[in-house]
């Protein structure tokens, strides 16, 4: 079992606050969406909790110690991430790019053991990317190296996985391929927290959705119990229906009700 864990948190740029005294926790199996306008601080606050970003107020622990104490191999074996913005220093192969994600594992680039091989391969299949593996990251689209990079972080094999809009880029198919993706790791046994966009596919997917706005956690809780009108008029500030059925949720947005 593992967890990471933010306590009273507080972040800060100059004189902006970015996180406010934020408490959230991530453990085995469960999957936690964090949902909110742009500007919420929902990537300070998961960078913040991995220990990328200092805070300046209250603790991150993962594992129970301290997440700014602990080397950064150790933590990246422990926790793999997906950032939001993803640069490439140059274009290497698709399977190089996917085998970062073993560096944490000793593994090294073109010299991976049967095991790191195993991974990289699982990795780039479940992401559909195998007829891609021989391609440089120049020659793909936006959606293409997206799911790239989720394969890295697959690869790692780590017991948590914090991901910062996964399905940023991607067409609706490769939206619920990496979905169910994140959503199959966690009932295997890991630990998923995701910066999601698409409310209606956080709802799908999982087990809490976490509400930010202005730097604050405004809800925590089940979808069932935080997806209502409500929350949509205090953090988005429209008005819209929450539909269910068969298929799942649906969020329909009929108007703005003014700045909040």
């Amino acid at each position: 079992m593992s967890d990471l864990t933010a306590s009273d948190l507080c972040v800060r740029a100059g004189n902006a606050l970015l996180v406010d005294d934020a408490t959230l926790t991530l453990k085995s199996g469960e999957l936690v969406s964090i949902l909110g306008p742009n500007g919420a601080g929902k990537t300070s606050l998961i960078r913040a909790m991995i220990g990328l970003l200092p805070p300046d107020r209250g603790d991150c622990q993962l594992n129970g110690v301290d997440c700014y104490r602990l080397p950064p191999f150790e933590r990246a074996q422990q926790v793999s991430y997906l950032p939001q913005r993803r640069p490439l220093a140059w274009p290497n192969r698709v399977r190089d790019i996917v085998a970062l994600g073993r560096f944490a594992h000793g593994a090294a680039l073109g010299r991976l053991g049967q095991q790191d091989a195993a991974a990289v391969e699982s990795a780039m299949d479940a992401c559909d990317l195998i007829p891609l593996a021989d391609r440089t990251a120049d020659t793909l689209s936006g959606g293409e190296l997206a799911r790239v990079h989720f394969a890295r972080t697959l690869a790692a094999h780590t017991p948590l996985l914090v991901a910062d809009e996964p399905v940023d880029a991607l067409d609706p198919l490769h939206q619920l391929s990496v979905a169910s993706l994140m959503r199959n790791y966690v009932d295997q046994g890991g630990g998923a927290l995701v910066v999601l966009h698409n409310i209606a596919l956080a709802a799908r997917i999982s087990d809490r959705l976490v509400w930010m706005k202005k730097g604050r956690i405004v809800f925590d809780g089940s979808p069932q119990a935080t997806l209502t009108a409500e929350t949509m008029a205090t953090i988005f500030g429209v008005e819209a229906r929450i539909i269910t059925d068969a298929h799942g949720v649906d969020v329909r947005i009929d108007s703005a009700l003014g700045r909040g």
